[in-house]
């Protein structure tokens, strides 16, 4: 199995070397047979081609690789997209049409957190919605007819709304259960009222799932207040979006949060950090590598799933097994959590207790 690599900009390259250390470390113990190969993307990719992401990466991430890993984007410092600055993450999410972004949520006791009991996944739609660079077919959905006026295109269809709600449904026949529409229907009655109709529609196929249907606003405090009886969540791409970031922080922080970007019908995967790319603390070894490194362990798990690999399914339960094993020890923590241990330690550290026999519990 090939995978590509994107360190991409800010602190990706110290992240993605030392989740290649781990993966790496799982390849050897599980023998996978994974091969790894870097591409240039974000600020690397600018100055040595012109454009951030081009369209031959994308091609050859469909066409030759079985997964991705990609680093971190300073989005909001490139430059205009006429200008080279192509959105490096929404390149991938639209040109590979992964539409099921998923992002877990899970609360450690050995974490100071905000929300005990945590343990829930967003299902978060990923390829249209809000955003204005991926729901029109040409141009963007965003636009300003005169100085004073600013205007933005909300699209919702039928098909993508479908398709991210029966992955939800297929989630939740392998956890609790249970999943919650998250909407606004009583503004965007059209857009958001088609969601719920795809999300009751696909219902029907899973009766033995118990089913929520919650405003947006509602929900953003009920996961404050009751975080603990939620399990699978599906929303569109901006509601998915803000609550997936809140529920992590909720859980412990942003820098503990897997996540990836999946197309079940081809086969497709990109593990994904949820946080950015924070240039503030670039080149300092500093940072936390816990989200891409669980992301790559999901990566790992979902192409299992999807092949039929146990040994694929197994190297990544051991990946995230050896994440907690190390942060249960205050002493090997990264300074976001208190620790004093460097970014290529941890990494090192998560790597060797991969490599042992046995992960403690």
């Amino acid at each position: 199995m090939r995978i590509m690599t994107l360190p991409c900009d800010g602190i990706g390259p110290e992240i993605m070397a030392a989740t290649l250390e781990v993966v790496e470390a799982a390849n050897k113990k599980y023998d996978l047979g994974l091969t790894f190969e870097e591409e240039e993307a974000g600020f690397t990719s600018l100055r040595n081609h012109g454009i951030t992401l081009r369209d031959d990466v994308l091609e050859r991430a469909r066409t030759e690789f079985d997964g991705v890993i990609l680093g971190t984007q300073s989005h909001m410092d490139y430059p205009p997209v006429v200008e080279g600055g192509r959105n490096v993450s929404a390149g991938f999410r639209i040109g590979l049409d992964l539409y099921a972004n998923v992002r877990p949520a899970r609360s450690r006791d050995f974490i100071p957190n905000k929300a005990p009991g945590m343990d829930l996944v967003i299902m978060r739609e990923a390829t249209e919605g809000f955003y204005p660079d991926r729901n029109m077919y040409k141009g963007v959905g965003e636009m300003m007819p005169d100085p004073n006026m600013a205007l933005s295109v909300r699209k919702i269809t039928r098909h993508g709304s479908m398709r991210i709600c029966r992955e939800a449904f297929k989630l939740a026949m392998q956890r609790k259960k249970k999943v919650a529409a998250i909407h606004k229907a009583n503004s965007f009655l059209m857009t958001d009222g088609l969601f719920l109709e795809c999300f009751r529609e696909v219902a029907k196929d899973y009766p033995e799932v118990e089913t929520e249907e919650l405003i947006v606003d509602a929900f953003a405090a009920l996961l404050v207040r009751k975080p603990h009886e939620y399990d699978v969540i599906v929303a569109t791409n901006f509601y998915g979006d803000i609550l997936s970031d809140l529920a992590s922080e909720l859980s412990g922080s942003l820098g503990l949060a897997g996540s990836i970007n999946a197309n079940a019908e081809t086969g497709l995967c990109c593990a994904q950090a949820q946080h950015g790319s924070a240039p503030d603390i670039q080149g300092q070894n500093v940072a936390n590598p816990t989200s891409l490194i669980l992301s790559a362990a999901m990566m790992l798990i979902w192409l299992g799933e999807q092949k039929g690999s146990p040994k694929l399914m197994e190297a990544g339960r051991a990946i995230a097994d050896a994440v907690d094993a190390v942060m249960d020890d205050p002493a090997k923590r990264t300074r976001d959590l208190g620790g004093t241990v460097n970014t290529d330690i941890f990494g090192t550290l998560v790597a060797e207790m991969v490599s042992k026999e046995t992960i403690p519990a």
